[in-house]
């Protein structure tokens, strides 16, 4: 028996033929907090579309998709279904275009009730009110009858984490939950997901390009770029000592809020366009590291003495690297 929630094996997504994600291994243990970080592009949220199956009709998905053993893709729709928004909940990064906006708050928690609990009438409008107050919704019965737009972004935002808790689920995703929210209310939503995680035992996976973000959800990080994963590891761990050249880069990238100032180091170039990849390595245009081999071959992701995953044929020393998560930590 697997001892893993989800388990994600040679997961490949093309659209139209050009291939946008290359072979992605990734497992969630139950009750834990992954992070999946990297650029805009590199394929975080794509991978977890692929295996909930909410890619449109034109992506071709190939791979294995595991839920306590049972496979999703490529099986029935059945499957699936019984698996989305009860096994697995997905709140999405934009509220705004994910809320219907012609159908009342109080509807639409308690259609998802109906549709994962079974639960009508009173009874799902007692539960959501309790869901509505959980996530800090405040004078819950009086805003039951409101519209989307008659609250604010990061209420929205609670909203749709209210409506994703409706089913229960062992495994949220959260996909850039703090994207467009000012600073006060994305510490808000972190704290949010942080209580719910601890008071109800469900895994998290959260989705951001934001480290320091990270920091504070998750055990456990993964780092992707153009498509694969190059780095994962404890947060603890990589956080102090990023092995692979673009994990330093985004650290070095991060802006300091005190001490001296300093000129930011941003990675040079560009990501690649995913129909011309490089031969090699898809970072070695970019990396100051990068040798012959990493132009002419793909590392392959290996497990290092410390338990960390790592793709890359010239890592960064380990005495080469400050403790990153003090920077980290200054810019929260």
């Amino acid at each position: 028996m697997s001892t893993h929630l989800v388990e994600i094996r040679d997961l490949k997504v093309a659209f139209d033929g050009v291939q946008v994600l290359h072979g992605i291994d990734l497992d969630v243990r139950p009750g834990e907090a992954l992070g999946l970080v990297g650029e805009s592009g590199c394929g975080k949220s794509v991978t977890w579309l692929a295996a909930l199956g909410l890619l449109p009709g034109k992506a071709a998905v190939s791979g294995s998709v595991r839920v306590d053993g049972r496979e999703l893709c490529g099986g029935p729709r059945s499957a699936l279904e019984a698996v989305r928004g009860g096994r697995i909940a997905m709140i999405f990064q934009d509220p705004s275009s994910s809320l219907n906006p012609v159908l009342r708050i109080g509807r639409q928690i308690t259609e998802a009730l109906s549709l994962h609990r079974g639960l009508h009438g009173q009874a799902a409008m007692t539960e959501a009110l309790r869901l509505m107050d959980i996530v800090g919704i405040p004078d819950a019965r009086r805003r039951f009858d409101l519209y989307p737009h008659e609250f604010s972004g990061g209420q929205c935002q609670r909203l749709m984490i209210a409506m994703a808790l409706a089913g229960e689920p062992d495994l949220l995703i959260a996909d850039e939950p703090t994207t467009a929210l000012d600073a006060t209310i994305q510490a808000q939503i972190l704290d949010l997901l942080i209580k719910l995680r601890t008071e109800t035992g469900m895994a998290t996976v959260f989705i951001s390009h934001d480290l320091g973000a990270v920091s504070q959800v998750c055990e456990r990080v993964c780092v992707m770029y153009a498509g694969r994963v190059v780095e994962q590891g404890d947060i603890g761990r990589l956080f102090a000592e990023p092995r692979h050249p673009y994990t330093r880069g985004l650290f070095d990238a991060i802006p300091r809020l005190d001490g001296p100032r300093e000129r930011l180091i941003p990675i040079p170039g560009t990501v690649p366009n995913p129909r011309n990849l490089p031969t090699g390595c898809a970072f070695a245009p970019r990396c100051a590291h990068a040798e012959d081999d990493c132009h002419a071959l793909r590392p392959a992701l290996e497990t290092l003495n410390d338990g960390r995953r790592l793709a890359c044929f010239n890592p960064v020393p380990v005495n080469a690297v400050p403790r990153a998560e003090t920077k980290i930590l200054e810019s929260v």
